[in-house]
């Protein structure tokens, strides 16, 4: 007989289905199921951050198009060409470009943010 615990989401003691046995750590309540899986999706973007952009980058690539769509980046960059981009890189170059681009875009936002609260402070 499976020994009685507490559930990690809600604290209620339950008893492990025996087919799962000492691995079973949360009951078998809806609310508690459903949390546990936002959490170990949430663990494992947290693993694997690049993941989506990698699939998302093979996936454009394996569509087969002799001109497959520039990519939409964020408003700096929507000025470039990208076609002429494709044509040098291929359309992995061009999306990696585009990718790279938009986070450096979002890192130079964020360190202008913190430059432009750091202007308040009085002066000596």
């Amino acid at each position: 007989m499976a020994k009685k615990r507490p559930c990690r989401i809600c604290r209620l003691w339950f008893y492990a289905d025996p087919r799962v046995g000492d691995r079973q750590r949360t009951c078998s309540a809806t609310e508690c199921q459903k949390a546990r899986r936002q959490k170990t999706k949430a663990d494992w973007r947290r693993r694997n951050p690049d993941y989506f952009t990698a699939r998302r980058i093979l996936s454009r690539a394996a569509k087969g198009k002799t001109r497959p769509e520039p990519p939409s980046p964020p408003p700096p960059l929507d000025r470039l060409p990208w076609d002429i981009a494709q044509d040098q890189f291929g359309a992995q170059g061009a999306h990696f470009l585009g990718v790279m681009g938009g986070v450096l875009v979002k890192c130079v936002q964020d360190q202008r943010r913190a430059h432009l609260i750091d202007s308040t402070r009085g002066s000596g």
